[in-house]
C-alpha cells in the first residue's frame, strides 16, 4: 500500500505562486534577442499567454508550455490542477487543444505510484479537454513538478489577445479569486472542509466552456488569470493597451474564507511581489489593504478575463450561465478610457452606480 505523502511538504512555493516575478521576468526577458518571422502572429514581446504561429489562411498553432511545484498533496488531484492550468493557456488565446507532452520532474526516493496518480490526473484533464497526450520527458529531481506542453489551433482570424480592450468595455472574469491565499491556510491546517473543497473544485475545471461561449461574441482582449494576479494581469492588459480600468471591488467573487484568511496574514510572498510590479499603475483609493491583497494573490489555473463591448455583456453573461461552468462568474469592471499613453488601475465601489449588468 502507498505510503500517505504531504506533497505541498516538498516545496517552499506551490502552484502558480512559485513563478518568477513579473519584475524580474520582465529585466530578463527584455535583454533576449528578437525574433522576426511573419507566420509568427504572437510572440512573447507582449507578454500573452502563448504564442501563435500561422500555418495557412484557416490555421495557426498555439503553442504553450506550463508546470509546477505541488499545490495540493494528493498526486491525482495535483496532476489534474496542473494539466488544467496549462491547458488554459489554449483556451486564453481562443483556441482548442490538440496535442500534449507531460513534463515532470520527480524524486527518486518516493513511491512510483505517486508519479503514476499525478500522471493518471493531467491523463484524464487531457482527455477531458478533446486533446490527446502523446508522452512526455521526466528527470528525477528533489521537488516534484509536473505540467504540460500543450499545442491548439485557432483560425487566424479569431485569436485572443492580453490586449486591445477599448473605452466601454466591461470585464468579466469567469472564476472566484483566492486560491493562493486558501491554499496558503490549507498548507497552514487553517482551512475549512468547504473551503478547501472550493478550491480544489475550482483549480480543477477546465475553462473549455467559458472559451466556447466567448466564441459567439466580440472579445477585445483575454487573458486567463494565474500567477501575477488580477492586478498583475489586469495590468498587462492596461499597459499593452494603454487603458484606464477601473475594478469593482464589492461585485469581484471570492472563494469561501479568503477574505477572513487574509486578514489573518495567510498571503503567499508572491502576492506581495505582484503588488510592487503593479504600483506605478495602480490608484487603490481608500479601499481596505486586504482587497488589494486578495486582488494581487496568485491565482492558480484561475479564470478567463474577457474585455467585452458593453452591449454584448449582457447577452454574453447568460451565455455563460447556461452553459454551467460550475465557478463563480463576476462582472469585476469595466474600461473606462483607452488608447492613451498613461495606462492605470483604479479600485473602488460600484454600490453608488447604477447599472444592470452589476444587479
Amino acid at each position: 500500500m502507498r505510503e500517505d505523502i504531504r506533497l505541498t511538504k516538498f516545496a517552499k512555493h506551490g502552484g502558480c505562486a512559485a513563478k518568477i516575478g513579473p519584475d524580474t521576468l520582465t529585466r530578463v526577458l527584455g535583454k533576449l534577442p528578437k525574433f522576426s518571422d511573419p507566420d509568427l502572429l504572437v510572440g512573447f514581446e507582449t507578454s500573452d499567454d502563448a504564442a501563435v504561429y500561422q500555418i495557412n489562411d484557416d490555421t495557426a498553432v498555439i503553442q504553450t508550455l506550463d508546470f509546477f511545484t505541488p499545490v495540493v498533496d494528493d498526486p491525482y488531484t495535483f496532476g489534474q490542477v496542473a494539466a488544467a492550468n496549462a491547458l488554459s493557456d489554449v483556451y486564453a488565446m481562443g483556441g482548442d487543444p490538440k496535442i500534449a507532452l507531460n513534463i515532470v520532474c520527480f524524486p527518486g526516493e518516493l513511491d512510483p505510484d505517486i508519479l503514476g496518480e499525478m500522471l493518471r490526473g493531467g491523463a484524464d484533464k487531457v482527455r477531458e479537454a478533446g486533446a490527446v497526450l502523446v508522452g512526455g520527458h521526466s528527470i528525477q529531481d528533489d521537488v516534484p513538478k509536473y505540467g504540460l506542453s500543450v499545442t491548439g489551433v485557432v483560425h487566424p482570424e479569431h485569436i485572443y489577445k492580453n490586449f486591445g480592450c477599448r473605452k466601454g468595455d466591461v470585464l468579466i472574469l469567469t472564476k472566484q479569486l483566492g486560491s493562493g491565499i486558501v491554499n496558503t491556510a490549507v498548507k497552514a491546517e487553517m482551512a475549512s472542509g468547504e473551503a478547501k473543497r472550493e478550491v480544489v473544485h475550482v483549480m480543477t475545471t477546465l475553462n473549455r466552456r467559458a472559451k466556447e461561449a466567448a466564441s459567439e461574441f466580440t472579445i477585445h482582449a483575454c487573458t486567463d488569470v494565474t500567477g501575477f494576479g488580477l492586478l498583475g494581469h489586469c495590468a498587462e492588459m492596461a499597459s499593452a493597451s494603454g487603458a484606464v480600468i477601473e475594478i469593482y471591488t464589492d461585485h469581484i467573487a471570492f472563494m469561501r474564507g479568503a477574505k477572513e484568511y487574509a486578514e489573518m496574514g495567510l498571503v503567499p510572498g508572491g502576492a506581495y511581489r505582484n503588488q510592487e510590479h503593479v504600483g506605478a499603475l495602480l490608484d487603490a483609493g481608500d479601499t481596505e489593504e486586504v482587497y488589494v491583497d486578495l486582488l494581487s494573490d496568485p491565482q492558480t489555473s484561475g479564470g478567463l478575463l474577457f474585455a467585452v463591448p458593453k452591449e454584448e455583456a449582457e447577452a454574453f453573461l447568460y451565455e455563460l450561465d447556461r452553459r454551467e461552468l460550475g465557478t463563480k462568474v463576476s462582472v469585476i469592471g469595466e474600461v473606462t478610457d483607452s488608447g492613451i499613453s498613461s495606462p492605470r488601475i483604479h479600485l473602488c465601489r460600484k454600490e453608488e452606480r447604477h447599472n444592470d449588468l452589476y444587479g
